[in-house]
């Protein structure tokens, strides 16, 4: 049979080719009509969602789509009240890097599985997502159920939405939607069952390492909220590989 994507990939044929463009194409639209993306977002999310599709398959796609889910409903929650205190996501939605930052280290453990048919990547690509939605889902609510936080590094008391803040409710919900994620993973065979806790473990510390950046090097203008975000996943995905790989 005639590869239409490197060997292990789920995208081994023109029909599961068309499938893969045909679903990415209908989520990027998806998202962009709900505007969980602007026209640039919707573009790099296109683009991410294709290789984790080709790579992982209908999988690995559903826990993106659950990752989208939860982060457009959490950053939705309390709108009014992040307008108020200008922490609030565009109306227009995500644009290319926020997407890049928070998928683009998830998108190319999905090529490494693909390329070496090592399912260590695949517990990668689900730990990198379930990173970006402890993070965001634990932002997004913090802010809006609390009046304060607390820097991870010193616990000094902080207004809602200061970066590197951390809440008990946004914590607690973070970490429930990074379960969410990894039973995904495991529902969809991505991930064994018994390793069902490891994306989750990586997860909750590449948010902890996001909240130590953003509580130093953010909030001196060292660093940006994106590159932030990206070396969080980065954190989560090495720290899932090197797990899996001790197991």
């Amino acid at each position: 049979m005639l590869k239409w994507f490197p060997t292990y990939g789920w995208t081994s044929s023109p029909e599961r080719l068309a499938i893969a463009a045909a679903v990415t194409i209908g989520f990027a639209m998806l998202a962009r009509a709900l505007r969980g993306v602007d026209r640039s977002g919707m573009v790099a999310g296109g683009a991410t969602c294709f290789l984790l599709f080709a790579g992982a398959g209908p999988s690995g796609f559903a826990v993106l789509a659950t990752l989208f889910l939860l982060t457009w409903i959490s950053t939705r929650f309390g709108y009014r009240r992040k307008q108020d205190l200008g922490v609030a996501e565009r109306r227009d939605g995500r644009n290319a890097w926020q997407v890049l930052a928070n998928l683009g280290v998830a998108a190319l453990g999905s090529l490494a599985f693909a390329v070496s048919g090592n399912r260590a990547w695949l517990v990668v690509v689900t730990a990198a997502l379930a990173e970006a939605s402890i993070d965001t889902v634990a932002s997004e609510v913090g802010q809006t159920r609390s009046q304060t936080a607390r820097l991870f590094t010193t616990w000094k008391q902080v207004p809602a939405g200061t970066d590197g803040g951390i809440t008990v409710s946004g914590t607690i919900a973070g970490a429930t939607a990074g379960v969410a994620i990894a039973i995904v993973g495991a529902w969809g065979g991505i991930i064994p069952r018994t390793q069902l806790w490891i994306p989750v473990a990586a997860g909750l510390v590449g948010m902890l390492t996001d909240s130590v950046l953003g509580a130093t090097l953010q909030r001196r203008g060292r660093m940006n909220n994106e590159t932030v975000n990206l070396v969080g996943t980065l954190v989560a995905a090495a720290l899932a590989y090197v797990m899996t790989a001790g197991l």
